[in-house]
């Protein structure tokens, strides 16, 4: 789900703006599989950008060379407005070094593929891994001064949520620590003359982040590593559908924000729309973060509700909204569903959506508007992909909501 710029709100300001069958077995299989360890074993090459510092800086011992080289290398590679691609940029590095360099690692993980204008300034690129597999990033810029980058954790995802388009691909495959983080050194280089800074980075692409969370949690601190991409660890968002069990580690190992996508305030809609709530409710998620979040100081964490028309975006479903998320110090961002290919949702009228909006600030909520960015080019939430051929299921729609 591609990042999209917010509009404000809070309490002092009212501004006006399938069935109950079981899902695939392989969805919740697969949550219980974590992704391949990184290895660098002697005599191989390794992906430079798979490891955190202190992994890098004992793999260049074992070669034979000093930390102060490590360093150097890092900021090569993240930092000093270098983001180092080929060897020819590892500039300052002493010959022996490079050369080591040379013969033993790879500075690339990703090859561009194509880059996509939208009308509105947004930009999708399309990145080819090593196996031939498409990934998508966008980069937003906002007239504000702030630049976002929405990168993918995955190939496709196994949630399967109803209305995301990722999710008719299935999961693929995880991507790994490098290819997540030269996600954001690829918009740095490549838009940071055209858009300024990048200062914002949101885990809303392609993919579940918390499914694969080992690769996500290393990555995300290499993107706020302060010789590194020196990223805000406010300013860097790992999105969820709801992994209570990841939710749970990622509070207690990151400090970076967190967004959960709720968009519903009933299980049996819930559960409908984001089959997930099957093993994990509303209530065992949110209670989660009402106990795991009491113990982070001054943190808050964003709940994404994307407004469906006659799906979730009654007045009772705003009140109820309200008091699901009491307790839990949060902001809420509402966001227009993008309408996409075989697509069985519409999206909420915008006037709708104001009222279900004044309604949750009058109970002192702070709430944000996102607006659409890049759907002209298949940018904006929940449009990235390309199913394919293979496509997953789409689940029977409750009786209630057939019209």
């Amino acid at each position: 789900m591609a990042a999209l710029p917010l509009l404000r709100w809070g309490a002092s300001s009212l501004r006006g703006g399938h069935s109950s069958a079981p899902p695939s077995s392989r969805l919740f299989s697969a949550l219980r599989r974590p992704p391949a360890a990184a290895r660098c074993e002697p005599g191989s090459r390794v992906m430079l950008k798979g490891m955190d510092y202190p992994e890098l800086e004992n793999w260049v011992r074992s070669q034979g060379f000093r930390p102060g080289q490590a360093m150097m290398l890092w900021k090569c590679l993240y930092g000093n407005n270098v983001w180092a691609h080929c060897y020819d940029e590892l500039a300052g590095l002493n010959k022996d070094f490079r050369k080591m360099l040379t013969d033993h690692a790879d500075l690339k993980a990703l090859t561009v593929k194509d880059i996509l204008n939208a009308s509105d300034g947004t930009r999708k690129i399309l990145f080819s891994l090593e196996d031939g597999s498409v990934i998508e990033t966008v980069v937003i810029p906002c007239t504000s001064g702030r630049t976002t980058v929405c990168v993918s954790s995955q190939v496709g995802c196994a949630m399967n949520c109803q209305f995301c388009f990722t999710g008719r691909m299935g999961l693929r495959k995880h991507l790994s620590t490098a290819e997540i983080v030269e996600q954001a050194v690829f918009a740095r280089r490549l838009f940071s003359d055209e858009f300024g800074s990048i200062t914002n980075v949101v885990f809303m692409g392609m993919g579940e982040p918390l499914h694969n969370i080992d690769n996500v949690l290393k990555a995300s601190a290499i993107m706020v590593d302060e010789q590194g991409l020196q990223f805000s660890p406010r300013k860097v968002t790992v999105s969820t559908s709801g992994l209570v069990p990841q939710i749970k580690r990622f509070l207690q190992e990151s400090n970076c924000a967190l967004a959960v996508s709720l968009n519903a305030t009933t299980d049996e809609v819930r559960n409908w729309i984001m089959p997930i709530n099957r093993k994990y409710n509303l209530s065992l998620l949110l209670g989660t973060l009402r106990e795991e979040i009491r113990l982070k100081k001054k943190y808050k964490v964003f709940f994404e509700y994307v407004m469906l028309a006659g799906v979730n975006d009654s007045v009772d479903d705003a009140k109820r909204l309200v008091d699901l998320v009491r307790g839990i110090p949060c902001k809420i961002n509402l966001i227009s569903f993008n309408p996409h290919s075989g697509s069985q949702f519409k999206p909420t009228p915008d006037e709708k959506i104001i009222e279900f909006r004044n309604i949750l600030i009058q109970d002192g909520l702070v709430v944000f508007v996102r607006l659409s960015r890049g759907d002209d080019q298949m940018a904006a939430c929940g449009q990235l992909g390309e199913p394919g051929d293979y496509q997953l299921p789409l689940l029977r729609v409750p009786e209630k909501f057939q019209v």
